[in-house]
C-alpha cells in the first residue's frame, strides 16, 4: 500500500536492494522468502519484539535522488505480486515525469505530493468510520489477522508487549485481544509461537503472582493452562480481557451478539493508540458501573464526571465528590463510601444557575427542583461547559402528557450577571416522590381493580387501630416519626439526600406505610414507572387472554404463592398476581416466568399498587438480580459460588465439612431466588427485603453467612446432608420480627423439630445487626468482580451439561464414542458461534433460544454444513464435495427449515464413517436420489455439454460440470417452498415450530414418540435409480478415488463396475419392453427385472420414476416429454454396452466408455472424463476389446440434441451393490476405517482461515 512518505537515513541496513532506477528502490527485508540464515532469524525475532512493521510487509519501494542521503519511503507491500504493481506504476506514470526536473528537491516535492494525492484518494473511498482507528493501530490490526487468519468481521481492541510462559521459559511476543479471540504471537530466533483462544472457550481468567510466575494473568480453558507476563500495564489488560470473556459468556448465555454502540459520544480526535472499540467497552464498563451505583434504568448513557463538592444542608458542610451527568440524570457520589449520594432527575429540575464565585465557594452552581429543594454544587473545573451540558440536556428532556394536565415549567439558567439562558420546554409535571400518587388512576378493561391503586395489605388489613396494638403500635409510631424527621432533613422522593443515617433507619425497619415507596425509591423502579405512564395498563390489555407455555406455569404456580396470607386466599390478590406475572412475561418473553417469581411478586403487590410491583419486578429482574429468573437461574448460580467462595475464606473450617455433605448448593439457591421469603416467617423475610433494596445483593450474602456461622457447631456434628439441612430449617423457620404489626401469618416451611425441643427463637433485627458488625466487609466492586469469575464458571459448567445431554440424546446405534461425539459437537458448536461472529446476514445467525431443548440450540445452515463437511468427509472429493455437502444437507434438512441440529448432522457422519460397506454405500447411493439430488442438478449436467466440442480435453470437464452444480447449491439461500411449490403449509408450520417461537413441549413429545415408532430401513425399501441419477453417482465414485494411493486400480475397478451395470439396466430394460409386448405413450416405466427382483415389495414401484415421484416435471422439462421406450432412448444406452474379451485388460478403462460423442454427451459432459488418457497408461487400450452398438448409435448423435437421458432405463440398489461386491479392491476401499478424531483435529486449525475464505469470498469467486 502506499504510505505517507518518511524519511530513512541507513536504506541498506537489514533491507536486501532487488530493484532500483535513478530515482527509486525496491528492496526485500532480509530474512523473508526463502533461506535467510542466522541474519533472517535475528531480524524475525527483532521484526517481533520491536513490533516492526517489516512483518506484516517485508517489502518496500523508497525515493532517492543522486546527491541526497535521505531515502524517502512511499509504499510497502506483504507480497511480491503487490510491490510490483506499484513499482510499475511508479516507473510508468513518473520516471519520465522526474527527468524533466533540474533540481532535486523539486523532484522529491513534486514525488511526496503524487503520493499524498494518491493516498488521498483512495482515503475517499473506505467508509468514514474506518477512520476512527489511528494508523498505527490500523497496522496493527493488520498484521492480527494475517498472522491468524482472521477474516475482516474479526475487530482488534487492543494489543499489547508481554511475555508467554512456554513451561519456565517466557517468550516475548504481542498479545492481540480482539472481540472473540485472545491471540499471541512470538518468534525468538526462529522459534516460533502461535496461540489462539476463543473467549467463549475461556474457563477461568485471573491475575495472580507466584514465585514461579511473576505478577502474571492465567487463562484456562478447557485443556489448556496459560500464563502472561510481563505488562506494561496489567491492570488495564486484565480489565480488558475480563470484559471480553465476559461478553462472551453473554453471548453463550442469551446470544447476543456484540454489537458496537453507536450511540456512545466519539471523541474529537481520535487518541494515539486507542481503537474506537477499546473507547467503546472503557465507556460500557463506566455506563454499567454508573447505573449500578444509582440503580438507573438500563438505557441510561454516562455522558461525562468532574470533582466538585456538594454542601450538605443537614451537618453544614462541603463534601467532596464527583458529580455525574447523562441524559436524564445528575447525580453525586461522594468519595466517603457513606457520606453522601444524590440522585436529582432531569424532569425534576425547574432552575439551573451559576452563582457568584468567592474565595471560600469557588465556581458554584444551583440547581433548583420542582420539590422545592437546592443543591449547591461547588469547585466545579469548567462550569461554563457543564451548564451547557445540562442545559442541552434540559432541552431533550421528552415531554409527556400525565394525566392531561401539563405544567408550564420553563428551565432556565441564570448567571450572576442576570444574563439566562432560557431552556424552554414542556416539563413533565410528575409526582416527585411515590408517596404523591400519580394523577390518573390505572384503567384496565374489567371494572375498577382495588388492587390498582394500593397494596393487597391495605385492602386485607383489618382495621386495628394503632393505640390497641400496645408496645408494637408504639414501636411502629416512633419508627413512623423517625422516617418523618428524616425526610424533613434529607429530602423525601427521589432527590432525597442519602446518607449513613438512611441505612441505620433502614436497619431498623422500615414502617409498614412506607414500605412501598421507599422500596421503590431505592430500587430506581419509581423512575421506570414515572417515565413510562400507561406501559403496564398497556401490557395487561395485550397479554390479557394470550396463552404460552409461561401463562400455563403462571396458571400451576398462582396458588402456591404465599397461600397463608388471606390476600391470596381469594380471587382478588391471585387475579392481581396473574395480571403482573402475565404483563411481565410478555414484556420480556426471554426470562417469561420463572418459578420463584410468584414468592416474591406476591409480597411485592402486599407493600404497593399493581403497577408498583410490576416495576419493582422489572428493577429486580432486570437490574438488582440479573439472570437469575432465566430457564437456568444463572444468576442465583453465580452468586451460590460467591457464597461457596466467601465461606471458604471466613469459615474455612465449616466450608470443609459442608462441602463434604453437599449441603451449601442444596440450601443456598432457594435463599437466593426468593430473598428468604420462602424459607424464613414473612414479617421477618420481609426486613431482609428491606435492606436488600437499600444495599443490593450484599445484603443477603450477609444474612447467609451469619446463618451459617450461628449454627457451626451442630453443622459440624452432622452426618449426612439431611441432617444439616433439619438444622438449617429449623433455625430459619424460628426467626421472629417482634416488632411487626402485622397479625402473624402462620409459615408453612415444616417445622422440623424431630421430636427435640424447638431452637430458641432469633430476633431478625439481631441477625441483621451481627451480619453487618462481622461480615460487612463485602463492597459491591468485590462481588461484581467475584461474579464474574464464577460466571465464567457457571456458564461453562452449563455448557458442559449441554453438551453431555446433546450426546446422551444420540440414539446408541451411533458408531461414534462418546469423546468423538463430544469433540464433534465442540466443532459444531464454534460453527454456530462463528455465525454470530461474521455471519452477517446468514440464515444461521439466528440468534440460539436457550429456552429450547438443548439439541435444538445450535443449529447450522447449509454454508456452514457444507465447510464442516468438506473437513470431515472421509473421502476426498476434491472440488465434488461442495456437491455432496449441498445433497447432504438436503437429505439431513428433514423439516426443510434450512437448518439441522447436532443429531441430524451425526447421523449424516456416522454412515459414512462407521457403517459397514452396505452402509456406507446406502448413504451414497441416497445422496444421488431425491430430496438430496434436486432435478435442476442432473439437468445443468446434460445442458452444459453443449458448451464443449469433440475436441475439448476430458481433463477440463469434470471441473466445468463442478461449477454447474455448485450453482443450484449457492440458490439454496432462497426458501426451500419456493423450489418445492408453495402448498407446503406443514413444512412452514414445522420451521414456525423449530425456529424463534418457543415449540410446545408436546411438539416434542410427539417428535420423539415418531422417532421411536421409526422402522430400520432396508435396503429393499430404497427406490430405483435412473439413468440421471446413475450418472451422478458414477461421477461421485469417479472422484473419491484421486487422492488415494491405488488410485489407478481403483479406477479401474468402478469402471469395469459401472460398464457391468449400464449392461445390466440394458438387459433389464429390453426384458421390460419383451413382457410388455406394447409400446407406452409417454408414461414412466421401468424394468421389472423379476429375475433380479422376485422379492421386491408390492408396496415399492419399481417401474415408477422416482424423480417424478417426488417432483412434478416443469413444463420444458425434456425428461418428461421423452418417450420411455424411443429407438432414440434405446440406441443411445446400446453405446454403453460393453463385451469383455480376452484377457480383460481393457475391460474397465474410461476412454473405451467414451469412445463415442453420443456416450459423452449422454454421461453428464463426460462423467467417467476424470480418468482422462493422461491418467491410463496406453497399453490399457489392447487390441482385445470389441465395442458393440457403435454403428447403431452414430445416426441418432445429431437428433438427441436436448441432451435427454433415457427415463425407462433403472436400476437398484442390491444391483449397485453386488457389482460392487466382485471387486476386493472397492470392498477394501469402503471398508477402511478412518479416524474422525485426527479430521477434527485438522478442522479446527482451520476453523478460523476456512471462517475467513469462505464467508468473505469476493462474489466472483462464490459463483
Amino acid at each position: 500500500m502506499w504510505l505517507g512518505p518518511e524519511g530513512v537515513l541507513v536504506a541498506n541496513a537489514l533491507w536486501v536492494t532487488e530493484r532500483a532506477n535513478p530515482f527509486f528502490v525496491l528492496q526485500r527485508r532480509r530474512g523473508h522468502g526463502k533461506g535467510g540464515g542466522l541474519t533472517g532469524l535475528l531480524v524475525g525475532t527483532l521484526d517481533v519484539v520491536l513490533d516492526s512493521s517489516a512483518r506484516v510487509a517485508p517489502y518496500r519501494i523508497l525515493h532517492q535522488t543522486q546527491d541526497s542521503q535521505v531515502y524517502w519511503t512511499v509504499a510497502c507491500g506483504s507480497s511480491r505480486k503487490e510491490i510490483t504493481k506499484h513499482w510499475e506504476w511508479l516507473e510508468n506514470n513518473l520516471l519520465q515525469t522526474l527527468s524533466i526536473f533540474d533540481n532535486e528537491e523539486d523532484i522529491t516535492t513534486f514525488v511526496k505530493g503524487k503520493i499524498h494525492g494518491i493516498i488521498a484518494e483512495e482515503n475517499k473511498n473506505l467508509q468514514p468510520q474506518g477512520d476512527e482507528d489511528p494508523g498505527k493501530f490500523k497496522e496493527a490490526e493488520l498484521k492480527m489477522r494475517k498472522q491468524f487468519g482472521m477474516p475482516e468481521g474479526e475487530k482488534l481492541v487492543n494489543y499489547y508487549s508481554c511475555s508467554y510462559w512456554k513451561g519456565r521459559v517466557p517468550r516475548q511476543g504481542w498479545l492481540y485481544l480482539t472481540v472473540n479471540h485472545l491471540c499471541f504471537y512470538s518468534f525468538l530466533l526462529g522459534k516460533e509461537v502461535s496461540l489462539v483462544v476463543q473467549w467463549v472457550d475461556v474457563t477461568r481468567l485471573e491475575k495472580n503472582a507466584t514465585l514461579l510466575f511473576p505478577e502474571s494473568i492465567r487463562v484456562d480453558t478447557r485443556d489448556q493452562e496459560l500464563f502472561f507476563s510481563m505488562f506494561l500495564n496489567i491492570g488495564e489488560t486484565f480489565k480488558l480481557m475480563e470484559q471480553l470473556a465476559n461478553l462472551a459468556m453473554r453471548q453463550l448465555l442469551d446470544s447476543e451478539g456484540f454489537l458496537e454502540d453507536k450511540a456512545l459520544p466519539r471523541p474529537i480526535r481520535p487518541h494515539k493508540n486507542i481503537s474506537a472499540l477499546k473507547r467503546d467497552l472503557d465507556a460500557r464498563a463506566k455506563n454499567e458501573c454508573y447505573r449500578a451505583t444509582f440503580r438507573l434504568p438500563k438505557d441510561e448513557r454516562l455522558d461525562g464526571h468532574t470533582g466538585c463538592t456538594l454542601w450538605t444542608p443537614f451537618n453544614k458542610l462541603h463534601i467532596p465528590g464527583q458529580m455525574f451527568i447523562s441524559n436524564n440524570y445528575i447525580c453525586f457520589a461522594s468519595k466517603e463510601e457513606d457520606a453522601c449520594r444524590l440522585i436529582i432527575p432531569l424532569r425534576e429540575v425547574t432552575i439551573v444557575e451559576k452563582a457568584d464565585s468567592s474565595s471560600v465557594l469557588p465556581s458554584p452552581l444551583s440547581i433548583s427542583t420542582k420539590s422545592k429543594m437546592t443543591f449547591l454544587f461547588a469547585n466545579l473545573k469548567d462550569r461554563d461547559f457543564l451548564v451547557q451540558r445540562i442545559s442541552d440536556f434540559l432541552q431533550k428532556t421528552p415531554s409527556k402528557q400525565s394525566g392531561g394536565s401539563i405544567g408550564d415549567m420553563k428551565a432556565s439558567i441564570v448567571d450572576p450577571a442576570r444574563e439566562s439562558l432560557p431552556a424552554p420546554q414542556e416539563a413533565l409535571d410528575l409526582p416527585t416522590s411515590p408517596s404523591s400518587p400519580l394523577s390518573c388512576p390505572l384503567s384496565f378493561s374489567a371494572q375498577e381493580v382495588p388492587t390498582a391503586s394500593q397494596g393487597l395489605l391495605k385492602v386485607f388489613q383489618r382495621n386495628s387501630p394503632m393505640e390497641d396494638l400496645g408496645a408494637k403500635g408504639a414501636k411502629e409510631r416512633m419508627k413512623e416519626e423517625s422516617w418523618n424527621i428524616h425526610f424533613f432533613e434529607y429530602g423525601r422522593g427521589m432527590c432525597m439526600y442519602r446518607t449513613a443515617k438512611t441505612r441505620e433507619l433502614v436497619l431498623k425497619g422500615i414502617p409498614e406505610s412506607l414500605r412501598g415507596e421507599l422500596w421503590l425509591l431505592f430500587s430506581g423502579a419509581w423512575n421506570e414507572m414515572v417515565t413510562h405512564p400507561g406501559y403496564y395498563a398497556e401490557l395487561v390489555e395485550k397479554s390479557t387472554g394470550k396463552y404460552s407455555l409461561a401463562t400455563e406455569e403462571i396458571e400451576r404456580d398462582l396458588h402456591r404463592s404465599m397461600p397463608e396470607h388471606p390476600a391470596f386466599q381469594n380471587e382478588l390478590g391471585i387475579a392481581a398476581l396473574r395480571r403482573v406475572l402475565t404483563a411481565y412475561a410478555f414484556r420480556n418473553p426471554t426470562i417469561g416466568y420463572c418459578q420463584a417469581m410468584n414468592i416474591v411478586t406476591s409480597v411485592l403487590l402486599l407493600y404497593g399498587s399493581e403497577e408498583e410491583a410490576f416495576w419493582l419486578l422489572v428493577a429486580l429482574c432486570e437490574r438488582m438480580l440479573p439472570d437469575y429468573y432465566n430457564t437456568r437461574v444463572v444468576g442465583a448460580l453465580v452468586d451460590q459460588g460467591i457464597f461457596e467462595e466467601l465461606t471458604r475464606d471466613i469459615l474455612p473450617q465449616l466450608s470443609e465439612k459442608m462441602q463434604d455433605l453437599g449441603v451449601i448448593s442444596s440450601i443456598s439457591l432457594s435463599w437466593f431466588l426468593t430473598l428468604f421469603l420462602s424459607v424464613m416467617p414473612f414479617e421477618s423475610a420481609v426486613v431482609i427485603v428491606d435492606c436488600f433494596f437499600y444495599e443490593g445483593i450484599r445484603v443477603v450474602l450477609q444474612v447467609a453467612l451469619a446463618v451459617l456461622d450461628a449454627n457451626m457447631e451442630q453443622l459440624l456434628d452432622c452426618s449426612d446432608e439431611g441432617e444439616a439441612m433439619t438444622v438449617l430449617g429449623r433455625y430459619l423457620d424460628n426467626v421472629v420480627n417482634k416488632q411487626s404489626v402485622s397479625p402473624p401469618i402462620p409459615h408453612l416451611h415444616a417445622l422440623l423439630t424431630s421430636g427435640d425441643e424447638p431452637p430458641a427463637e432469633v430476633d431478625i433485627f439481631d441477625l441483621l445487626k451481627v451480619s453487618y458488625e462481622k461480615f460487612s466487609s463485602l463492597r459491591a466492586n468485590d462481588i461484581e468482580q467475584m461474579r464474574f469469575k464464577q460466571r465464567l464458571k457457571v456458564i461453562q459448567s452449563l455448557e458442559d451439561t449441554a453438551k453431555r445431554s446433546v450426546v446422551r440424546a444420540i440414539p446408541g446405534d451411533i458408531g461414534f464414542s462418546i469423546e468423538e461425539l463430544e469433540d464433534l459437537y465442540m466443532v459444531f458448536k464454534a460453527k454456530h458461534l462463528a455465525s454470530q461472529y461474521w455471519g452477517g446476514s446468514r440464515t444461521a445467525a439466528v440468534h440460539r433460544d436457550p429456552s429450547l431443548p438443548y439439541l435444538e440450540q445450535y443449529r447450522i445452515d447449509g454454508s456452514q454444513f457444507r465447510e464442516l463437511f468438506t473437513s470431515l468427509i472421509p473421502w476426498a472429493c476434491g472440488s465434488h464435495t461442495s456437491v455432496l455437502a449441498g445433497r447432504m444437507f438436503r437429505l439431513l434438512d428433514q423439516n426443510k427449515d434450512s437448518l439441522i441440529n447436532f443429531k441430524e448432522f451425526v447421523t449424516g457422519m456416522s454412515d459414512m464413517y462407521h457403517g459397514d460397506l452396505t452402509e456406507k454405500l446406502k448413504a451414497l447411493y441416497k445422496l444421488h436420489l431425491p430430496p438430496a439430488l434436486i432435478p435442476e442438478e442432473a439437468e445443468s449436467a446434460l445442458e452444459a455439454t453443449h458448451y464443449f466440442t469433440e475436441d475439448s480435453s476430458s481433463e477440463a470437464s469434470p471441473l466445468a460440470s463442478d461449477l454447474d452444480l455448485v450453482l443450484p447449491w449457492e440458490a439454496q439461500a432462497l426458501p426451500q417452498e419456493q423450489q418445492e411449490g408453495s402448498g407446503s403449509k406443514d413444512a412452514q408450520e414445522k420451521r414456525e415450530e423449530k425456529g424463534t417461537s418457543s415449540p410446545d413441549y408436546r411438539h416434542y413429545l410427539r417428535m420423539w414418540a415418531k422417532e421411536k415408532e421409526a422402522q430400520k430401513e432396508t435396503i429393499k425399501d430404497l427406490p430405483k435409480m435412473n439413468q440421471e441419477q446413475f450418472i451422478e453417482l458414477c461421477k461421485t465414485l469417479y472422484n473419491m478415488f484421486s487422492e488415494d494411493p491405488i488410485e489407478q486400480d481403483l479406477y479401474h475397478a468402478i469402471a469395469t463396475v459401472a460398464s457391468l451395470l449400464l449392461q445390466i439396466g440394458e438387459v433389464g430394460k429390453k426384458f421390460s419392453a419383451w413382457t410388455s409386448r406394447k409400446p407406452r405413450d409417454g408414461a414412466h416405466t421401468g424394468d421389472h427385472n423379476s429375475a433380479l427382483e422376485e422379492d421386491q415389495p408390492p408396496a415399492l414401484k419399481p417401474h415408477q420414476d422416482p424423480t417424478q415421484e417426488l417432483q412434478p416435471p416443469a413444463a420444458g422439462d425434456p425428461q418428461a416429454k421423452a418417450s420411455g421406450d424411443s429407438p432414440l432412448g434405446k440406441a443411445a444406452q446400446e453405446s454403453h454396452m460393453v463385451v469383455e474379451g480376452g484377457s480383460g485388460e481393457g475391460q474397465g478403462s474410461p476412454s473405451l466408455l467414451l469412445s463415442d460423442d453420443e456416450t459423452k454427451d449422454d454421461m453428464s459432459m463426460s462423467s467417467y472424463s476424470v480418468v482422462s488418457t493422461g491418467s491410463l497408461q496406453c497399453e490399457d487400450l489392447t487390441d482385445d476389446t470389441v465395442l458393440v452398438g457403435g454403428e447403431a448409435c452414430s445416426p441418432t448423435a445429431t437428433s438427441r440434441v436436448g441432451g435427454t437421458v433415457d427415463t425407462d432405463w433403472c436400476i437398484s440398489f442390491e444391483q449397485i451393490l453386488a457389482s460392487i461386491l466382485t471387486e476386493s479392491v472397492l470392498v477394501n476401499f469402503f471398508e477402511k476405517r478412518v479416524d474422525i478424531g485426527l479430521k477434527i483435529k485438522d478442522q479446527k486449525k482451520v476453523e478460523r482461515q476456512f471462517s475467513a475464505s469462505s464467508d468473505h469470498e469476493p462474489p466472483g469467486v462464490s459463483g
